[in-house]
């Protein structure tokens, strides 16, 4: 494998815009393009947005999703790809020919589609349908998956996609600033976001601590350093509907360090170089080769059922 430089983004989508939101991919793809960048990630549903959804009727929601392949925004998304000679990932709503709805994922190049990801946990709407596999594709010679969202929050995902072969996890994203049983959890005033330029320092101390980043940062470098791969955090900054997001996408490597890190209070890219060498030596490469499954495969995969609970889709509180 060669030395491969990915960018990761952050911006303001609108809420169903999808015109909108494709020429700011558009236009943040130009720019990582023009600083060396031959892949550049966006965060969960940034093709269609993402919390207004939670209030969507079926029929709402089978309008605002696309066939991949075959849809309008993948077409676009090679158009993009073509132009600036790099691959580009985003999320959009999905639907399939029986009118069954998913969170979808994709990597995109001037071929066209390159891998399709399904959401395992989903649940901004009620008619959204799990995904049932993982998905594994190579990119400049490079093994990467996708994970979205909540599915890095069940550890189990992250190592088996590492098993799978994946070196690179690009992990899209619309977290953070929402309440939680977690102390110092909560929705960040809107307020703050208008006043930003102005006066930009509560707001920065809104997304920096227990609220945001201080947040991510309890367990989202474990996933990375505990597997050895590189990590690819994209998450959308301002207002997403009536919910405030705090971007800081970031991408984290193999040792589970921080390596490029958007800072801005506002649409941004930073890059990084992914370079092989770290995938061996980083501890994680280490802890996958001493593993013994025989002490707990029948652990691990002993009968279980699934639920999840999203303490802010029923909160009627707009902001604290």
């Amino acid at each position: 494998m060669d030395n491969l430089k990915i960018a990761t983004a952050q911006f303001e989508h609108q809420s169903g815009n999808k015109s909108y939101n494709l020429s700011i991919i558009e236009k943040l793809s130009g720019k990582a393009s023009q600083e060396g960048a031959k892949v550049i990630a966006f965060h969960e549903c940034s093709i269609t947005g993402y919390t207004f959804a939670r209030n969507l009727s079926k029929e709402q929601m089978l309008e605002l999703a696309e066939f991949i392949p075959g849809g309008e925004s993948i077409d676009q998304l090679t158009e993009i790809a073509k132009k600036y000679g790099l691959a580009v990932l985003a999320g959009l709503f999905e639907k399939d020919k029986d009118d069954n709805l998913f969170k979808a994922y994709v990597c995109v190049d001037q071929h066209g589609l390159v891998a399709k990801y399904r959401k395992l946990h989903p649940f901004i709407n009620p008619y959204l349908t799990p995904g049932s596999e993982y998905c594994v594709f190579d990119l400049y010679g490079w093994k990467c998956s996708i994970l979205i969202c909540y599915d890095n929050n069940i550890i189990e995902n992250v190592r088996a996609t590492t098993l799978l072969g994946a070196n690179i996890i690009f992990m899209p994203h619309v977290t953070m600033c929402t309440p939680s049983t977690r102390p110092g959890a909560g929705f960040v005033n809107p307020e703050l976001w208008k006043n930003r330029e102005t006066d930009p320092t509560p707001l920065r101390l809104e997304f920096d601590g227990m609220k945001g980043r201080d947040w991510l940062m309890k367990w989202l470098p474990s996933r990375a350093y505990d597997n050895a791969v590189y990590a690819i955090f994209s998450n959308p900054i301002g207002m997403d509907d009536d919910q405030l997001k705090n971007g800081c996408s970031m991408i984290i490597d193999p040792f589970g360090d921080v390596i490029a890190e958007c800072k801005t209070l506002g649409d941004d890219f930073v890059t990084a170089v992914m370079t092989p060498e770290k995938l061996i030596l980083a501890g994680g490469h280490r802890y996958i080769k001493a593993r013994r499954p025989e002490l707990y495969k029948d652990i691990i995969g002993q009968a279980h059922q699934s639920e999840q609970k999203v303490a802010w889709l029923n909160n009627s509180k707009k902001a604290e």
